[in-house]
């Protein structure tokens, strides 16, 4: 009887420190959300967003801020999806872009840390299709619009014109394999700043100027993301944040191109996490492309989410000569493809419209 009383006495307390504590949770979930909202405004396109209202919506793009450099280009998105930031860059991790053909991915695959020849056997399974075809016909020629050092192009030794079923002839297959892995290899070593110029084809065009000149141009989000910037080396020679390396064959404006990517992310204050994706060679279509990505942890309808804002930016030979009309066209063109990307990943990934 004695513990009885005792229970019944302690119950109201109890009920108070729960209420108390849903309190204090429900305050901290407000909290977390203006924080993103207004962290979001600070240094992006989107100065007000209704996280309800996105939650329920496809990606939000826009054009991103006005660039001097003719060749450079940026798009902005945003959009909320189910889980932890944690989450979302393990699902980044291990999305496959191949699955859908709509997004001219051909082949797709992770670097070792150390990469060798061995690493780049796929490239024997390319598909017989128009942009690989255009690929192979440029390399045979040894076009000046493959974009490649003056040595490496010494290097392309013409073999028999024969080639197994859906594949590039051997010497096309040799000949990427060589410089796609002393560019990986380069790159492990040296960052951006090893990479041999883009001199091929004539004026000498360097991944790491390219980078650096994108990020000049983009005050705001370079403050943003300066911590990870300068662990990643990106811009510059090897940082201190190790990279996850990947390369992929895929279609450019109906060209085949080959191109050699790093990713990098890490961890930041009250469960937040930044990401960059970037694409430091490419054999053609662009010079180099740089995806950044902030995530804050939210709740929407008391469901653990996440606020993603993703920045692309991106450095291309055929957009200098573009001008009003066009240069707009280009950019729709650019924000459609991001829409579609984000879309089929968190379709993939998360169950996500």
């Amino acid at each position: 009887m004695k513990f009885k009383m005792l229970e019944s006495s302690q119950r109201p307390f109890a009920s108070a420190s729960i209420i108390l504590l849903l309190l204090l949770l429900l305050a901290r979930s407000t909290s977390a959300r203006a924080d993103a909202v207004s962290e979001l405004a600070s240094f992006s396109i989107f100065n007000k967003v209704d996280l309800a209202q996105l939650a329920k919506s496809e990606v939000k793009t826009a054009h991103g801020s006005p660039m001097s450099n003719p060749r450079f280009l940026a798009v902005q998105s945003c959009y909320v999806a189910p889980g932890s930031p944690a989450q979302q860059i393990e699902a980044l991790r291990r999305w496959d872009p191949t699955r859908h053909r709509e997004l001219k991915v051909f082949l797709h695959s992770d670097l070792p840390s150390n990469p060798t020849a061995a690493s780049f056997e796929k490239l024997k399974n390319a598909p017989d299709n128009g942009p690989v075809r255009l690929l192979v016909a440029a390399t045979q020629k040894l076009s000046p619009d493959l974009q490649i050092s003056r040595d490496e192009a010494k290097k392309f030794s013409a073999g028999s014109a024969e080639k197994p079923p859906g594949a590039m002839p051997v010497s096309v297959t040799a000949f990427w394999t060589d410089v796609l892995t002393a560019r990986a290899k380069s790159f492990v070593s040296s960052g951006t700043s090893g990479q041999p110029p883009y001199d091929h084809g004539g004026k000498a065009i360097r991944a790491s100027e390219e980078l650096n000149g994108l990020l000049r141009e983009q005050e705001k989000i370079r403050r943003q993301f300066s911590g990870l910037l300068g662990a990643t080396g990106i811009g510059r020679g090897a940082g201190s944040l190790r990279p996850e390396l990947y390369w992929e064959l895929l279609d450019v404006d109906d060209q085949g191109v080959v191109t050699l990517g790093a990713s990098y992310s890490r961890s930041g204050a009250n469960e937040t996490y930044q990401a960059a994706d970037a694409l430091y060679y490419a054999s053609g279509g662009y010079y180099v492309a740089l995806t950044l990505y902030q995530m804050w942890p939210i709740t929407v309808e008391g469901k653990a989410s996440t606020l993603v804002w993703r920045g692309d930016m991106i450095s291309a030979p055929s957009l200098g000569s573009l001008h009003g009309v066009e240069r707009l066209g280009s950019e729709s063109v650019m924000m459609k493809q991001i829409s579609k990307s984000v879309t089929l990943f968190r379709r993939d990934t998360s169950g996500g419209r």
